[in-house]
């Protein structure tokens, strides 16, 4: 009796080779002409239909399925890789990068440990990393899915250093009384939400006022602090923001540090995307002091370009991050040879035991491109902000609502009547839905502002204008409209 094949692989490997290159083909055609297309479109309610249907039971030719993904998929994701898309702070990617994740996906290697070449890569973008930010050569590095989850890794370890190894038995329940911790008011909201996974709580951190440049007011902190302890409070962790979400504001991270150092509060940075302005000679002086935190939390997949996800997490006393994660159930134990040698393993430094390769498409981006030409690209973001902040200031129709200190531009057009807000909020959604560039809303002081945040490394002048110009149109049109429906 012949065997019953259970295998996954094709039958004719010639015929899926032929249609993975019209596949691969289909992407880079994309990304070569992405000018060409609408930043977003919203789909068409069929599509979304189409994604509605049951369970598969029997295969599909994947020929078809590319075909879906080309009419279905593709046209309608949010656009962050179009050069006029500002809307979050989302990198474009590369075609480097993309071949890279191409890649780890064939190899389909867990990166949670043992003794292969995979887990040395994502060692030596440690290194890498630790040497950008001028750490020592004991700190430790680990990939995981984005500054949300390596900001509540910093709050773990800095949780394991306040408290002793007993507090990953005890609990805090038993151990985590007065626990407080500090960020500025304009912290992205994953601070709070770290010390809520934590399970120290959102009530125990303290939000920092700021001052007229959107900074962390460094006398409120100290007096924040003061009045802590004077309460009998254990003060133990104190985050700054390297590029805040709204504006790109830089907190005085030599002065937290050093007043976090003189609390003996832990001195953790969330550089999101701020942190790899190291990469521009231009920009790192911006980031004075950064080399004195006990940890930092940044994304690769922002302004290094690097595909998502790939976010990454440095700790300076990297034996002490061991100690936060680390464990030896009797599958995990290590040898001293074979495949269970190489311990440490990257498990041991954060909570995920089944991880990607992420690490490779770092290392390829850095590598293809050199940390150089890649600064000339961030450096290049910040000169269109630069030049936003020229043009916005030419024309009457828009005004400045913060001062520009990287990439981010907040402004609003000033309509001669009715609500602003309402009316810049509309605008938006306007210019969004028409296709022809995507920035995004906040609100500063109390106004609705037009949230312009530059990051992909193909944006360029020509894509500033078309935004701008496309706003005028479109106000115009609006107010015009008004006016018709009003009989003004």
């Amino acid at each position: 009796m012949a065997e019953h094949r259970t295998t996954l692989d094709p039958d004719d490997w010639a015929a899926l080779r032929a249609q993975g290159h019209r596949m691969l083909d289909d992407m880079f055609d994309y990304l070569e002409h992405l000018r060409e297309r609408p930043v977003w479109q919203q789909a068409p309610a069929e599509v979304r239909a189409s994604l509605r249907a049951p369970l598969p039971r029997a295969g599909s030719d994947i020929a078809d399925l590319h075909r879906a993904f080309m009419e279905d998929m593709l046209p309608y994701a949010v656009g962050n890789a179009h050069p006029c898309f500002f809307g979050w702070v989302h990198g474009g990617g590369t075609p480097v990068g993309m071949l890279a994740e191409m890649l780890a996906a064939g190899l389909n290697a867990n990166v949670g440990g043992r003794d292969q070449i995979p887990v040395e890569v994502e060692r030596q973008v440690a290194r890498w990393m630790a040497e950008l930010f001028r750490f020592p050569d004991t700190a430790s590095g680990v990939f995981v899915t984005g500054t949300s989850m390596a900001n509540m890794i910093a709050v773990l370890v800095a949780r394991r250093r306040a408290l002793g190894a007993e507090v990953r038995d005890a609990g805090l329940a038993a151990m985590g009384q007065g626990l407080v911790a500090y960020t500025s008011a304009a912290a992205h909201d994953c601070i709070a939400q770290a010390m809520d996974l934590t399970g120290i709580g959102r009530a125990a951190l303290r939000l920092i006022p700021v001052d007229a440049d959107f900074r962390m007011d460094t006398q409120a902190l100290e007096q924040a602090i003061a009045a802590d302890v004077q309460s009998g409070l254990r003060p133990f962790f104190v985050a700054a923001t390297a590029g805040t979400v709204d504006t790109a504001a830089i907190d005085p991270l030599g002065r937290v540090a050093e007043i976090a150092h003189a609390n003996g509060l832990w001195f953790h940075v969330d550089g999101a995307f701020g942190a790899m302005a190291m990469l521009s000679p231009a920009l790192a002086p911006l980031l004075a002091g950064i080399e004195h935190a006990d940890s930092i939390a940044f994304d690769f997949h922002k302004w290094a370009q690097v595909p998502y996800d790939a976010g990454f997490v440095l700790v300076r006393d990297g034996e002490l991050h061991r100690q936060t994660f680390a464990a030896t159930p009797r599958y995990l134990k290590r040898e001293p040879r074979g495949m269970a040698g190489g311990s440490p393993w990257p498990c041991d430094f954060g909570p995920d035991l089944s991880r990607s390769f992420r690490a490779l498409k770092a290392w390829f981006t850095l590598r293809a491109y050199g940390t150089d030409r890649m600064g000339e690209a961030i450096a290049g973001t910040c000169a269109l902000a630069r030049y936003l902040e020229g043009e916005v200031g030419k024309r009457p129709a828009f005004e400045l609502l913060a001062p520009v200190c990287l990439n981010i531009v907040c402004f609003r057009h000033l309509a001669p009547e009715g609500d602003l807000d309402d009316f810049n909020a509309a605008l938006v959604a306007d210019l969004q839905e028409a296709g022809i560039a995507a920035p995004s809303l906040t609100t500063l002081r109390g106004k609705v502002a037009i949230r312009v945040a530059i990051v992909n490394h193909r944006s360029e002048r020509r894509d500033i204008d078309a935004m701008l110009e496309g706003l005028e149109r479109l106000a115009e049109r609006r107010l015009r409209s008004t006016h018709e429906k009003t009989g003004v």
